[in-house]
């Protein structure tokens, strides 16, 4: 969808490289110090490639059509969570299952804060923040736009994150202050500097309420701009930023495992980055805006989005 590269037809997960020796990034996989950025995301690759090659001896659930609308979501191993339309598969369980277990053996004693089951931060020590399927409704109907996220933190801020893309085979990373790849190839965003030339991803939240006001934004926003796009998955939309294959991301209502791992790929790629929290309502885009953008139209963007009431929405 966001490159000339070949994407599967059908959402099954594509052989990733194993990260050798000196990861999948090229960096060292033993630094002297296992809490550097570089160790950290050598470390995240490992898991996330594991979690990929596990997916891919789980059931795949659009193949797999239910009895009818008495079962949560239409199909067997699906039940749901905020809305009827915020779904949760026994895979996305089955992977974040798997990823505490990876990682409380690779990094013993360090918390892990996972979609499906929670958990909490430590103060001043390495946190593991995982979404297991990013895109699980694309994920559900055979789409195959969805992601594996892994980002390790400290204190709210990401050190080293990795995002698995199955059904392409995709592999970004990202350690702070050492650069994005891409299946091993540095990342830059574009030089874009004309707002009316500009190509904005978004999403969508799941209650109809929030969706309303969304969509009166983009209606807004639309004429303004190039166009919108939308993959169903946040994490890689904000990858895609970082590739270049979009200008700038904008979506409200994301979590902290949304965007923990991509936010630092595309950082360290040359976007701007502006995430949820944080204090962030102080600087008038509201308090759960994620805005990412490349740097030569971020400005104006945001100047944009002021004037259409992104705060609101």
């Amino acid at each position: 969808m966001w490159s000339d590269d070949a994407v599967n037809q059908r959402n099954e997960p594509s052989a990733l490289r194993r990260p050798d020796a000196c990861g999948a990034s090229g960096d060292p996989a033993d630094p002297a110090d296992p809490d550097e950025p570089r160790a950290l995301r050598a470390v995240a690759e490992r898991v996330v490639v594991e979690a990929v090659e596990h997916l891919r001896t789980l059931p795949r659930p659009w193949e797999r059509p239910g009895a009818g609308s008495d079962r949560p979501g239409g199909r067997p191993g699906v039940s749901t969570k905020s809305t009827p339309t915020d779904v949760v598969t026994s895979a996305d369980t089955a992977l974040e299952a798997l990823v505490r277990a990876r990682l409380a053996q690779l990094r013993p004693g360090e918390p892990v804060v996972g979609e499906e089951s929670g958990g909490s931060a430590d103060p001043g020590g390495v946190t593991w923040v995982v979404d297991p399927i990013d895109g699980t409704v694309n994920f559900l109907y055979g789409l195959p736009w969805y992601a594996v996220s892994l980002a390790a933190t400290r204190d709210g801020e990401s050190l080293a994150g990795v995002v698995a893309e199955p059904a392409a085979g995709r592999l970004w990373s990202a350690a702070r202050g050492a650069g994005a790849t891409l299946d091993g190839r540095p990342l830059r965003t574009t030089e874009a500097t004309d707002l009316a030339l500009t190509m904005v991803g978004t999403g969508f939240a799941y209650r109809p309420a929030r969706r309303a006001r969304q969509a009166a934004f983009i209606a807004g926003l639309l004429p303004r701009i190039r166009d919108v796009r939308r993959s169903g998955s946040s994490a890689l939309d904000v990858c895609a930023v970082a590739a270049g294959w979009l200008d700038a991301h904008v979506e409200h209502g994301t979590n902290w495992w949304d965007w923990a791992a991509a936010a630092l790929v595309a950082r360290e790629a040359g976007a701007v980055v502006r995430t949820p929290g944080h204090g962030a309502a102080d600087d008038g885009l509201g308090p759960d805006a994620l805005v990412v953008a490349a740097p030569g139209v971020a400005g104006a963007l945001t100047a944009l989005l002021r004037e259409l009431g992104v705060a609101d929405v």
